[in-house]
């Protein structure tokens, strides 16, 4: 099964003029790589651009990805984006419970796991992200932080068409990834809760330590952040993995 490389590109670039060249950068750089798959989720208000070219462009070479939704179809919900939405501009992934969601967004287990049953009712790919913070690290509470989150983010949730993103807090934009044996560790211990899930490693991901990730810790793919938005890092990144 290929790797699945999905780059969140969190609130950035700031202008549609720089999005344009990072996509067509990134879409250039791989188009002849066929042994993974690549996912780009962008800014929302930059989806509908990308969409307008899906059919022609994208389909085949990338797929497009929201980086979160709400939990409603439609309604009085101001500034908030629907599932069906992502859906209508071409989305087929959507980040799920992001650390820097659930940080500086309060968001919930409670609300996650209403997102995900939204996203998986109109048939959207949802990525959950899951992780500990350096604290609960330390404290060796790691594991029962994970076991909490999965189970109640997917809470009353039958049918696991998702995928699970393991992004230890303490490793997103710090530079500090984790370590493959670590990674695996853990890997194996969500596997223990979700067999069949497709896991993936995020949290300061580059090009000199993608390929350890998948080869040695056996993760079915990578969520990157920064690096994502290197063009060329990016490329090289996919290209470790197949």
């Amino acid at each position: 099964m290929k790797p699945l490389i999905v780059a969140n590109w969190k609130m950035n670039p700031t202008s549609l003029a720089e999005t344009k060249r990072l996509f067509n950068s990134v879409k250039n750089g791989i188009k002849k790589i066929k042994k993974a798959e690549v996912v780009i989720c962008p800014p929302f208000v930059y989806l509908s651009t990308f969409s307008q070219q899906y059919h022609r462009l994208v389909r085949g070479t990338v797929r497009l990805g929201g980086q979160d939704c709400f939990w409603e179809e439609k309604g009085a919900f101001t500034g908030e984006v629907s599932p069906a939405m992502l859906k209508n501009l071409g989305c087929e992934y959507v980040i799920i419970g992001h650390s820097e969601r659930r940080r500086y967004f309060q968001e919930t287990d409670e609300m996650i796991n209403k997102k995900i049953k939204a996203a998986l009712k109109v048939k959207l790919k949802p990525i959950l992200c899951v992780g500990e913070t350096e604290e609960e690290r330390k404290n060796g509470k790691a594991e029962e932080i994970l076991k909490r989150q999965i189970e109640k983010d997917l809470k009353e949730i039958e049918s696991f068409n998702l995928i699970i993103a393991y992004e230890p807090v303490w490793a997103i934009g710090t530079g500090n990834s984790c370590g493959a044996g670590e990674a695996q560790n853990i890997k194996n211990f969500i596997s223990g809760i979700i067999p069949s899930v497709k896991i993936l490693y995020g949290g300061s991901v580059n090009s000199g330590n993608s390929k350890e990730y998948i080869k040695e810790a056996g993760f079915g793919g990578l969520l990157v952040g920064g690096a994502s938005l290197d063009a060329e890092e990016f490329s090289k990144i996919i290209k470790s993995c197949g």
